[in-house]
């Protein structure tokens, strides 16, 4: 029998564009998110072989004030938003937003679908399958909701069901030949 892997997803603290519902660009933590985090304390006693973190500068400054030396990891990085990168969401005709909520291949923002973001998501699982590590990995809650799709062999119309709040852990097991979701947004601390 092979050992498990395990995958902690940790979703980064709080931002502007988190507390603005606005697409965000990369930005850091704001003053709340910063007070939250210093709540949780560290992380670093915690059991993980591997720490990874998505490339933008929340996921950076999350992981550092978790006490966690993490490497950034590209697969991590968030859904690309495009053309509406900055914006927020009452600033879209209604019918674009719609339909990007609704349709998981729309894509008219110039930016990756849903049903990109799955794939690419689903491709990194199944890099880290079977390797019997703990990876813990700092990223975004687009990220986690992707995992937990695929972790399901969910319709991707499920991606916008799966409510991830900042900073909290969802936790993947693999063992052949499936993940396996063991929990869902547990808050930190």
């Amino acid at each position: 029998m092979s050992a498990v892997t395990r995958l902690t997803l940790i979703t980064h603290a709080i931002t502007d564009a988190v507390q603005g519902a606005r697409f965000p660009v990369d930005e850091p933590l704001n003053a709340l998110g910063g007070r939250t985090i210093a709540k949780v304390g560290s992380l670093l006693g915690a059991d993980h072989t591997v720490i990874r973190h998505a490339p933008e500068t929340r996921t950076r400054e999350t992981a550092a004030a978790l006490g966690l030396t993490a490497q950034p990891e590209e697969a991590l990085r968030d859904i690309d938003h495009g053309d509406w990168a900055g914006r927020t969401m009452d600033s879209l005709p209604a019918e674009e937003l719609m339909s990007w909520l609704t349709d998981p291949t729309h894509r008219s923002h110039g930016g990756e679908s849903i049903t990109d973001l799955i794939d690419r998501v689903r491709g990194w699982l199944g890099d880290l399958a079977g390797s019997g590590q703990h990876i813990t990995a700092i990223t975004h809650p687009a990220i986690v909701r992707a995992g937990v799709v695929c972790t399901l062999d969910a319709p991707a119309q499920a991606f916008w069901r799966i409510d991830i709040p900042p900073l909290t852990a969802t936790t993947l097991h693999y063992r052949v030949p499936a993940w396996t979701l063991r929990t869902t947004a547990s808050a930190l601390g």
